[in-house]
């Protein structure tokens, strides 16, 4: 039995650690801040339930295989208040964020057991530990004994979970699509948003951003790209709504550091500009404030 904990039980925690749940295989336990008497996912193949542990206080937390910090980037700092007890001399830490910089979020656990992870998994949260996904997903980690060992977690679930040779490209790949989402929660519009044309060459241009600063940190990454996120996301599903759109819809705080700023503080880096994802992040904070 492998003793796999989840750091936060929001829309991609609730979901991994309800599709691992399934297998009978794994024990998996919540660490929340409210307790959960269950999680229910609707899923493209039907509802799936799942009745893991529930800890609420980082005071009861005791070594685990596995630790996936599944928290907002800007919640690390209380993430990090679990791992004293998580954390044992082999246990291992995927942090499944958004942004390109998974490596330095939590300098407490070695390099070598920690794994970066790229999700592509459309979910989203209708009340406490109910979600909707609204397709199967994908998950990518580098190619490596752990990263290996983290694709294994999810064989037999509908995730597609796999290792890659690049996984700085695949990081950068999926900020791209993240910066261009700005503009669902700027307009209050979901994915078909992007069937409008003006706003389609705004998010070229902030994929274009993205794409120069990414390859100015070693990622391979295509003119086409931009091109491809506008066209991709007019096929996802019409009513998708981004996590940085809910959450300024539901008055949260947002991740616009990791979905914008990064751009343009890495781009500062190489002397490069990014004055698209300035201004419509300033933009969007600003109407945060309000």
């Amino acid at each position: 039995m492998i003793r796999i904990a989840v750091i936060g039980a929001g829309a991609i925690g609730g979901t991994l650690a309800a599709w691992l749940a399934q297998s009978g295989e794994h024990q998996v336990t919540l660490c929340v801040r409210s307790p959960l008497d269950h999680l229910e996912v609707d899923t493209p193949q039907g509802a799936i339930r799942a009745d893991p542990g529930v800890l609420t206080d980082p005071r009861q937390a005791e070594p685990v295989d596995w630790v996936l910090a599944a928290t907002k980037t800007y919640d690390c700092a209380a993430a990090a208040a679990w791992l004293q007890g998580l954390i044992g001399p082999q246990t291992r830490l995927a942090v499944i964020q958004n942004g390109v910089e998974h490596l330095s979020r939590f300098p407490q656990v070695p390099a070598e057991r920690t794994v970066p992870v790229v999700i592509d998994l459309p979910v989203e949260r209708t009340a406490p530990g109910r979600i909707v996904q609204r397709r199967d997903g994908s998950i990518l980690v580098p190619d490596s004994e752990a990263g290996e060992a983290f694709v294994q977690l999810f064989a037999g679930t509908i995730l597609d979970a796999q290792t890659t040779p690049d996984w700085l490209t695949a990081a950068w790949r999926k900020l791209a699509i993240n910066c261009s989402g700005i503009v669902s929660a700027i307009t209050l519009r979901p994915a078909e948003v992007a069937n409008d044309p003006g706003v389609a060459e705004v998010m070229r241009a902030l994929v274009r951003e993205c794409i120069a600063v990414g390859r100015a940190e070693g990622a391979h990454l295509p003119d086409s790209l931009a091109d491809r996120i506008v066209v991709w996301t007019t096929r996802a599903h019409p009513q998708s709504v981004n996590s940085l759109h809910a959450d300024f819809l539901a008055k949260r705080p947002m991740e616009l550091e990791a979905r914008n700023g990064v751009i343009v503080r890495l781009g500062e880096r190489h002397g490069i500009d990014a004055p698209m994802n300035r201004a419509l992040a300033a933009l969007l904070a600003a109407a945060a404030a309000r």
